[in-house]
């Protein structure tokens, strides 16, 4: 058996290798030239670790993961410890640590597990059809692929999804801007080993650790979509919307380096349930595109792949049955997670302002129980993570 893969981001790439390890031929098609991941680092919590060690990569994971040790919520206006509280209660329920990693680091460990030779960068697919006996891609420079099965991870601009779905679907702006980057630990900013969070004003500045001594960081800014920017300009943009804010936020505003801060509008796609046409099939932000406001979209394109593998285990020569398993076991899971994920964000942002201001009140009570009890709601779940 055939698969063609579009996309090597990391649902494709964790797909290309889950399906390569039960002997299905794999091919894996790239439209840029190199790697190039949009976004610093990604929160990969316990569910998406557990999957990328099915997959093999548990030592690799290991040393390209920040340790967080404990988790806390600052005023960002007066500096003050709304609360804090160790992540080990989450480690010993859910059997794993989570790990923050820098994207760049996870990609390019993906690639190199599959083989960065053997991807081909540089095809921009334009067309995708099915078959009764084959699927078929066709690229912009009017070559074509065809395959038992292709695997659309094609990004939240999927045309795999729009071929799947009939129609092309449109995508919801959440309401704020994410900017994003590397820089040096420095407890002036927060501890080394701790996910640190400032809130104030429906905004929210975190730094988490990343492995090599460096602080992945994000300013989350509410604001229409469209606004013009200026790259480069990140450190006067954030300086504007986050003056008086508490000294660790002002140390992280001048340690980091607009040049290489990434600025991202957030959006998300209101879920769906089909995800596979005769031969076609969606996977990743193709299938859920999700806002990063519980750190699961990334994860979910994992427990993507370990799912497909199992279908096509249990279906080696049946595709249609194989998809159709695949999409059963991941749909209506993923929508879940995209609904949460959105329902956070409303709150974080001050979608309703009153509601926010409670969540401030509540934070400041807090002793971690009932922050954990919601990570671990979403963490659990997935093929690697079953709810019993």
């Amino acid at each position: 058996m055939k698969a063609v893969i579009i996309g090597a981001g990391m649902g494709g790439m964790s797909a290309a290798i889950a399906l390569r390890q039960n002997g299905i031929d794999t091919e894996v098609y790239e439209r840029i030239t190199e790697n190039k991941p949009v976004g610093a680092a990604i929160s990969v919590w316990s569910n998406g670790v557990k999957c990328l060690n099915y997959l093999g990569l548990k030592d690799q994971t290991a040393r390209l993961g920040g340790i967080v040790d404990s988790m806390s919520y600052i005023d960002g206006h007066t500096g003050e410890t709304m609360c804090r509280f160790s992540m080990r209660p989450l480690i010993d329920q859910v059997g794993q640590r989570p790990y923050p990693i820098a994207r760049a680091e996870l990609q390019t460990m993906l690639m190199h597990a599959y083989g960065p030779d053997q991807i081909n960068f540089g095809c921009k697919m334009v067309s995708v059809h099915d078959g009764p006996d084959a699927a078929t891609a066709r690229f912009a420079d009017g070559t074509t692929v065809s395959a038992d099965v292709i695997i659309g991870a094609d990004g939240a601009g999927s045309i795999t999804r729009d071929y799947v779905l009939g129609a092309p679907v449109s995508r919801r702006y959440a309401g704020y801007v994410n900017f994003n980057g590397l820089v040096e630990t420095d407890d002036a900013i927060g501890p080394a080993t701790e996910w640190t969070t400032y809130v104030a004003d429906g905004k929210r500045v975190s730094v988490m650790p990343v492995a090599g001594g460096r602080f992945y960081f994000f300013f989350d800014v509410v604001e229409p979509p469209g606004v013009p920017y200026e790259k480069g300009s990140a450190r006067d943009v954030l300086r504007a919307h986050f003056a008086g804010w508490a000294a660790g936020v002002q140390a992280l505003i001048d340690k980091l380096d607009p040049a290489t801060t990434n600025r991202v509008e957030i959006f998300d796609v209101d879920p769906f349930h089909t995800w596979v046409k005769g031969r076609v099939a969606v996977l990743g932000d193709a299938a859920h595109n999700t806002t990063p406001d519980i750190g699961q979209g990334g994860c979910s394109a994992m427990e993507d792949a370990v799912a497909l593998q199992w279908a096509f285990r249990d279906h080696p020569d049946d595709v249609p049955a194989a998809l159709t398993a695949y999409q059963e076991a991941r749909a209506p899971r993923a929508a879940d997670l995209v609904l949460r994920a959105r329902k956070r964000c409303d709150l974080t942002h001050a979608k309703d302002p009153e509601k926010t201001a409670q969540w401030y009140d509540e934070l400041r009570n807090e002793d971690g129980t009932n922050i954990i009890r919601g990570i671990v709601g979403n963490i659990m779940g997935g093929p690697v993570t079953p709810v019993h």
